[in-house]
């Protein structure tokens, strides 16, 4: 979709600084709403797209006035509130009123190291990759209203294909209504002038991975 989460190319929000020695977490607070993010998440009910899709949708005005750790808990909440395991009187009251619903998967202490190890979404191609190493190929100037993974910034432009990564769920869908909807992704890389304009660093080269979907020979 076209977020405001999407701000690659953005003008007007001047240069990224990075802040010195920046610890982790400024506040307990962040911390806390990391592991309640990532103890939902080993529960299952919704998968990383619809993660992901979650802080997309977040209106452009409240996106922007939020810091990083605050999209993430209006993320968490979203989604709890979407697939009906709070409601709003348990958000104001901060606390549950009912019992939770049966069959979710607690993250114990136990299983924390292995439920920061992510799965692979690789899965078998139904047919041959249509793109080759040195294919050059041109992005598709698509507007979804759902998620995708393809930037505003590429759309539209031609690159060359440097790698091909194998075949993957499609984020696209899987966001949507959990379809696998299995891929072929590959890494294409563009020139710095034709992404941005003719006085860009000459230098300047930009890698994107793109599924199939998004892709047309140029």
């Amino acid at each position: 979709m076209n977020g405001i989460h999407d701000m690659g190319g953005m003008h007007g929000f001047g240069p990224v600084v990075p802040e010195p020695n920046e610890p982790p977490f400024h506040s307990t607070w962040e911390g806390r709403s990391l592991a309640l993010n990532r103890a939902m998440g080993f529960a299952g009910v919704w998968n990383i797209d619809r993660s992901r899709a979650g802080i997309e949708e977040l209106p452009p005005h409240v996106y922007l006035a939020m810091s990083y750790y605050e999209r993430w808990a209006m993320r968490l909440q979203k989604l709890l509130l979407e697939c009906g395991l709070v409601d709003e009187s348990e958000i104001k009251a901060g606390h549950a009123l009912r019992p939770g619903k049966p069959n979710v998967r607690k993250l114990s202490p136990a299983d924390v190291d292995a439920s920061l190890i992510r799965g692979s979404y690789a899965r078998q191609a139904a047919a041959p990759a249509r793109f080759a190493i040195g294919d050059r190929v041109r992005t598709r100037n698509i507007h979804p209203q759902t998620h995708t993974r393809l930037p505003r910034y590429a759309r539209g432009h031609v690159g060359v294909v440097e790698s091909v990564r194998g075949c993957h769920v499609f984020p696209d869908t899987s966001a949507i209504d959990g379809r696998e909807n299995p891929q072929w992704l590959y890494a294409v890389v563009f020139e710095g002038r034709e992404l941005w304009d003719p006085d860009a660093d000459p230098k300047l080269r930009i890698s994107i991975e793109a599924f199939e979907p998004y892709l047309d020979a140029a």
